[in-house]
């Protein structure tokens, strides 16, 4: 459940009349979420997942993450089918309820968030090597929100220089490359301004592509309860005739948990991060855990003749975890639009509750 308020310049009041639309103070539901997970008692190790998810925005309901993991020494890893995230990019692959800020970074609204296909996920110790490689197609999500592509395939490989888990350290650098062929050679990128009662800020309208082409790197580093981290996209489409729009967008940010906790890393799932510890919850004395972060982000939807228009946010916030299931989150927001040849500003003032059932 989250609550936005905005406070706009006159520049800003003109753009959103410019997209017929307005900024209005909003408390909405984003989604609820049902997942089920399990283990078959077999030799080789084989583990299953299922969930549904409601959507608020949307008023339905959809299938998450779900599907068959068969452990592959053979092969380093293991296999998943069914229904994931791609693999592209750490924010966008841990769990939505475990990042640290209200909603991820815009520049990744133009990779669809889930795929059904099959992914091979890896891990070699001794060299600290983790990836994840798959392959996506439509055949079962064909008219749902996030199916955008015919077919896709995406590539995550990550290096751990450091990697000192007793001392809670690490150093994690990846790069991300992803293939993909547009429904119906058509595309549409927007994104709101991190914020999700709010209207799209910026937006190319449908234009033609066969095909398109994203990479980029990921650096995250995590030393106690500090973390910093950052992550930069090229999101290429073309393959029709009229050139390439070539869009781009990417986040620099800064965790540090003052009551000491450090925000747990793994190398499953291609080298992710989890839930924040509570060394001591509400329910059993304490005051839970206190986290500031900082974060710097922007996505440019300028390309050739397409004007989606480019937008930078800087966002401070706090976050309280009253328990391992119970989040508050407080956010301050300053963002620039630039579009319709005008730079509007506003304010975002949100907050949001966050409570998972275990």
């Amino acid at each position: 459940n989250g609550n936005a308020g905005y406070s706009a310049n006159e520049d800003s009041k003109i753009q959103m009349d410019s997209l017929k639309t307005e900024l209005k103070p909003e408390f909405k539901v984003k989604d609820f979420r049902v997942l089920f997970s399990g283990k078959i008692n077999t030799k080789r190790s084989i583990t299953w997942k299922a969930g549904i998810m409601y959507d608020a925005p949307s008023n339905e309901w959809f299938i998450r993450e779900s599907g068959i993991m068969v452990g592959v020494p053979e092969l380093w890893g293991s296999i998943f089918v069914g229904r994931t995230k791609e693999g592209f990019s750490l924010n966008k692959v841990l769990n939505g309820y475990a990042g640290w800020t209200l909603e991820r970074q815009i520049a990744l609204d133009v990779i669809p968030i889930l795929g059904d296909g099959i992914k091979w996920l890896g891990y070699l110790p001794k060299q600290r090597i983790i990836w994840n490689l798959g392959y996506y197609n439509d055949v079962f999500s064909e008219g749902q929100g996030f199916s955008t592509f015919s077919w896709q395939t995406a590539a995550r490989v990550a290096w751990l220089p450091i990697f000192e888990p007793q001392n809670k350290k690490q150093l994690h650098l990846g790069v991300n490359l992803r293939y993909g062929e547009p429904l119906d050679h058509k595309m549409r990128l927007r994104s709101r301004p991190e914020v999700f009662p709010a209207p799209f800020f910026i937006d190319t309208g449908t234009f033609p592509s066969a095909h398109s082409f994203h990479y980029g790197y990921e650096a995250y580093y995590t030393s106690g309860p500090l973390m910093v981290g950052s992550e930069y996209y090229v999101h290429s489409f073309g393959g029709t005739g009229n050139g390439n729009y070539n869009f781009n967008g990417g986040e620099i940010g800064i965790s540090y948990i003052f009551t000491g906790e450090s925000r747990p890393y793994t190398t499953a799932g291609g080298g992710i991060y989890g839930f924040v510890p509570v060394n001591r919850s509400i329910f059993k004395g304490g005051w839970g855990a206190f986290e500031g972060v900082f974060r710097v982000s922007h996505l440019n939807l300028d390309a050739g003749n397409i004007r989606g228009g480019k937008f930078w946010r800087l966002t401070p916030m706090v976050n309280w975890y009253l328990a391992p299931v119970l989040r508050l989150e407080f956010a301050y927001g300053y963002g620039v639009l630039d579009r319709f040849n005008i730079k509007g500003a506003t304010h975002f003032f949100q907050s949001r509750i966050q409570i998972a059932i275990l």
